[in-house]
C-alpha cells in the first residue's frame, strides 16, 4: 500500500442502517469502503476477493456470533487486519482474534472518525503516533508492535 492511497475498507455488519452510517464516516475520513458484507460467509468470500486493508467486524452477524472467526480468517489467510466494532466486547477472547482491537457499541461518529485516522497512521507507519483515542481498546499484540505504551486497562 503506498502511502498517498486511502485505506480500503471492508464493513461486517448485518443491521443495514449502522454499515451505512460507517461507510459515511469512512469516505468523511478519505478512505474507502469497498463492501459490505452481512454473514461470515459473505464477508470471508469478499474479504479473499477484495483483500481490504482494513475489515470493521460486528461479532453478532446475520448468521450468529460468527464475527471472531471472520477476525482470525481475515488476519489469518487475507493479509488484512480487523476492528471490531461490537457492543459484546467482553466476548472477545484475549488474543482478539487476531484483530487490532475493539470499539465499543454504542459509540459516536467522532470516535469512529478519530480511530480510523489512528488506525490509518499504525498501519501506514507500522508505529502508533501516540496512545489510542478515547474508545478505540488495542489487542495487547497490536499495541505492542506499534509500540504503544502505558495503555489503559479497559474495565
Amino acid at each position: 500500500m503506498a502511502s498517498c492511497d486511502p485505506l480500503n475498507i471492508l464493513i461486517v455488519e448485518d443491521e443495514v442502517l449502522l454499515a451505512a452510517e460507517l461507510g459515511y464516516l469512512i469516505g468523511e475520513v478519505g478512505c474507502i469502503e469497498v463492501g459490505h458484507a452481512m454473514t461470515s460467509q459473505e464477508a470471508v468470500a469478499l474479504a479473499r476477493k477484495l483483500r481490504p486493508d482494513l475489515a470493521l467486524v460486528d461479532v453478532h452477524l446475520g448468521d450468529g456470533p460468527t464475527g471472531i472467526d471472520v477476525a482470525r480468517c481475515i488476519a489469518r489467510d487475507c493479509g488484512g487486519v480487523a476492528l471490531f466494532m461490537t457492543a459484546n466486547v467482553r466476548r472477545l477472547p484475549d488474543d482478539f482474534a487476531g484483530a487490532c482491537g475493539v470499539i465499543g457499541k454504542p459509540y459516536s461518529e467522532h470516535g469512529v472518525k478519530m480511530a480510523l485516522v489512528y488506525l490509518d497512521a499504525c498501519l501506514r507507519d507500522g508505529r502508533a503516533p501516540g496512545l489510542p483515542p478515547a474508545g478505540l481498546q488495542l489487542a495487547p499484540l497490536w499495541a505492542e508492535l506499534w509500540g504503544v505504551h502505558d495503555m489503559p486497562r479497559s474495565a
